[in-house]
Formats: structure tokens, C-alpha cells, sequence
């Protein structure tokens, strides 16, 4: 997934991009609103986001001319003001929401993954792998067709595992995902969370589909094979 991120504090541009990068994004940046649009118009970006106040063309400019040139991607707006009037104005001139600042990193990302998984609904909602079958929009995982109950982060740890299958998740891009920047998690949680995990879903039969990187993290097997 690729994100521009149009900022004019240079801080928190550097920050946004520092996490966004973390969650495995690919990411542009900018710092003023003429920028800003040049680089969206220029490159197909799943997700742009927008500062409102920016020197040059400010974030409701950027938004509107991007939609009237036939951008489909998702906007993001980020922005001091809180008065309904100006939030009703960033959404009528194309933003699929808004952020209101100050904002905590883990509300931004959790807003970044709402809107990806909206824009990209016609795509894959239902992810396969040996017998098993994620739901994204139930939010429901199947295995042999049996729906299998999880809580809330038992879903993202699979949520996360399943959307990037294939590919190997470190422990702190999973502890991210699932709780944020939550400095009261414990450093055992995600241990104990597995474990729940696979006691629920693993086929005795077979080796687990968590699949331990020693290290590292974990990534889904993707075979039954050892």
C-alpha cells in the first residue's frame, strides 16, 4: 500500500511517516500543499494524507482538485479545527474522514487501516490459506467450513497474519497493530495471545499455522510441511 503524507510541521511529517513505515507502508512525502498535489496526481497512491493548513494550496484545496481530477484513493485529513462546520467542509469536499489534533499515532493508524480496507473492498475480503478462510467485513475465521469464535485481538493477530501472508511479522509490528503504542502491554502478551491462539485454531493433525521465527516474530505456514 502506498501513502503520501502532506505535512507542513516537519516534526510530525517525519513522525507519520517514521510509523507508517513500521506498519510495512510505502510512503511520500510533502510539505506544502502544492507538493502535495503535483506528487498524488503523479503517482497512484491507496491513501493520501493532508494537513489542513499548509503554505501554497492548504489540505481543503489539495482535497477537492484531487476529486475533481478523478482521484479514487483514499484522503485523510488532519487538522486543529474541531468546529462541525469545518468538518462537514473537509467531507463534502472529498475526505473519507478527519483527524483532529493533537491525535495519538495508534487512533491514526487504526484510521489509515479503516479507510484502506474500505476503498479496497472490492478486492480480497475472504483470504484462503490450507483449510482455513478469513473473513475481513464479518470479521469471522472458518476452518473446514466450522466458524471458529475469537475475541477482538485474536482476530487482528490473524487479521494481521493472514494479509500479510507470506511474509515474516516481527514482534513489534504485531504488538503495534494489536495494541498500539500502549506502554502498559506487557512485554508477555503477545506470548500468551498466540498460545490462545493456537489452542483455538490449530488441526492436531498438522503443525500449527502460526509459524514461530525465532528472533523475529511470526509469519502464517503455508503448508502443512514442517
Amino acid at each position: 500500500m502506498k501513502i503520501l503524507v502532506a505535512e507542513d510541521d516537519l516534526r510530525l511529517l517525519k513522525n507519520i511517516a517514521f510509523m507508517l513505515k513500521k506498519d510495512l507502508y510505502q510512503v511520500d512525502t510533502a510539505k506544502n500543499g502544492e507538493e502535495a498535489l503535483d506528487l498524488a496526481l503523479d503517482k497512484n497512491y491507496d491513501l493520501v494524507i493532508l494537513d489542513w493548513m499548509m503554505p501554497e494550496k492548504d489540505g481543503i484545496e489539495v482535497c477537492s482538485e484531487l476529486r475533481e481530477n478523478g482521484y479514487g484513493g483514499g484522503i485523510l485529513m488532519l487538522t486543529a479545527r474541531d468546529d462541525s462546520r469545518d468538518v462537514i467542509l473537509g467531507l463534502d469536499n472529498g475526505a473519507d474522514d478527519y483527524l483532529i489534533k493533537p491525535f495519538k499515532m495508534e487512533v491514526l493508524l487504526a484510521r489509515v487501516r479503516a479507510i484502506l480496507r474500505r476503498k479496497n473492498k472490492p478486492l480480497e475480503q475472504v483470504i484462503e490459506i490450507q483449510s482455513y478462510a478469513l473473513h475481513l467485513d464479518a470479521r469471522t475465521l472458518y476452518r473446514d467450513n466450522q466458524e471458529i469464535e475469537l475475541t477482538k485481538n485474536e482476530f487482528l493477530f490473524l487479521e494481521y497474519l493472514f494479509i500479510n501472508k507470506g511474509r515474516t511479522l516481527t514482534r513489534e509490528q504485531i504488538y503495534n497493530h494489536i495494541w498500539g503504542y500502549n506502554e502498559d502491554v506487557s512485554n508477555n502478551a503477545l506470548d500468551a495471545l498466540v498460545k490462545l491462539v493456537r489452542k483455538k485454531i490449530d488441526d492436531s493433525d498438522h503443525p500449527s499455522i502460526i509459524q514461530t521465527v525465532r528472533g523475529i516474530g511470526y509469519k502464517l505456514r503455508d503448508s502443512h510441511v514442517q
